[in-house]
């Protein structure tokens, strides 16, 4: 049985960090920017353009494209998150903390090749910068893959993002939680990966529906940051430029609402905190609701507390109250703690446990009467 002090302990630790005052990285050197980076490039992640290259915070944002050549470079500006960079599928580097740069991937095979670049760790404190890819001399960035039919939305706080699941601990530092949480492997991506869909992983560690862990920043909430692109910008609204029209959104949260006892000073009783986030619950679906129409699934999933069942309770309330006023196109799914080892940092799940996850959550999906765009393949350019 894990200990309930450790579900998310250190998850304060990327909440603390998000501070107002922290600097920006600094703008790319145009002599360094790919000109025409989003016409070249395939994401699907809240990013906002800024001249040649695109901002953007939350983790597990991907980049894809095509060249000619022997190499590629990739332009980077970030201090603060990790990345792994994957040539022909396969990862060739990861950059720690890159800073301004452009990395270069030399000596492969002549001809044409692919490249994704993807932000493994969280840094809602920092804004970071892509800014294309370039190619070496004699060769040629050609047209990036087009965006596939499918789409899905992972919602959800340090299990969602992947927190620390490639450590072989648990005990870890912060700097080891940024080194070991790779989203790129979290059960989200690797199920939207298995069903050829594009995806967003708007996941936020320590943060609740209503309620942060053990009661931290409490003038700010999850719900204070899903409209962002730019997670440290107050007020920062992401413009959807339409292509994002998810058939399948999946959200995780209320594990740091109700995960650690309510502390001498905080706002809330049991009873008025059970009843907000049912209230900021139904809410949020309708916000979804106005988002993305009537069409797709919203799955409200739970999982496995050892000090309550609350969340999985109230989870299932509020799909049963929403099947009840007439939209079937809710659903709820739990995944249970069975053949987990919770090995990564501070208890959260390994990446065996989101390898485990993802076919939970593959099974489930199949029972599920998803209205899918027309096919599994990639858009016609």
């Amino acid at each position: 049985m894990r200990p309930v002090r450790v579900i998310a302990v250190l998850a304060a630790l990327v909440m603390a960090a998000a501070t107002p005052g922290v600097a920006a990285a600094a703008p790319l050197a145009s002599s360094d920017r790919d000109a025409g980076v989003r016409a070249r490039v395939h994401t699907a992640g809240r990013v906002e353009a800024d001249g040649n290259s695109v901002k953007y915070s939350w983790p597990g944002v991907y980049f894809e494209g095509n060249f000619r050549g022997t190499g590629v470079g990739i332009v980077l500006n970030d201090a603060a998150a990790d990345y792994d960079i994957q040539i022909d599928g396969t990862t060739v580097t990861t950059l720690v903390t890159p800073g301004q740069t452009t990395h270069w991937v030399r000596g492969l095979r002549k001809g044409v090749h692919s490249v994704r670049v993807v932000k493994r760790s969280e840094s809602p404190w920092a804004t970071s910068e892509f800014g294309g890819f370039v190619a070496v001399p004699h060769g040629a960035i050609l047209p990036g893959p087009t965006a596939w039919h499918r789409q899905i939305e992972f919602i959800g706080d340090s299990f969602t993002a992947g927190y620390g699941n490639m450590s072989t601990t648990r005990e870890c530092t912060g700097d080891e939680v940024n080194r070991t949480t790779n989203a790129d492997l979290s059960f989200g991506a690797i199920t939207a990966r298995r069903l050829n869909a594009d995806y967003q992983i708007n996941a936020f560690s320590g943060r609740g529906m209503v309620r942060n862990y053990n009661g931290s920043e409490p003038q700010s909430n999850f719900r204070t940051f899903y409209d962002r692109a730019l997670l440290s910008v107050d007020g920062d609204v992401w413009q959807n430029p339409g292509t994002w029209r998810p058939r399948l959104v999946l959200i995780g949260l209320g594990i740091n609402d109700f995960s650690t006892a309510i502390n001498p000073g905080e706002q809330w009783t049991p009873e008025t905190l059970v009843a907000a986030y049912r209230t900021a619950y139904h809410a949020f679906l309708d916000k979804l609701r106005s988002q993305y129409g009537r069409d797709p699934i919203i799955v409200v999933s739970a999982t496995y507390m050892s000090n309550t069942t609350v969340f999985a309770e109230m989870a299932q309330q509020i799909v049963q109250e929403r099947n009840s006023r007439g939209d079937d196109r809710i659903r709820y799914w739990y995944y249970p703690e069975t053949g987990l080892d919770y090995g990564g940092c501070h208890w959260h799940p390994s990446a065996h446990d989101h390898r485990l996850i993802a076919d939970r959550l593959g099974e489930f999906i199949a029972t599920l009467p998803l209205r899918w765009w027309p096919g599994a393949d990639r858009q016609p350019a």
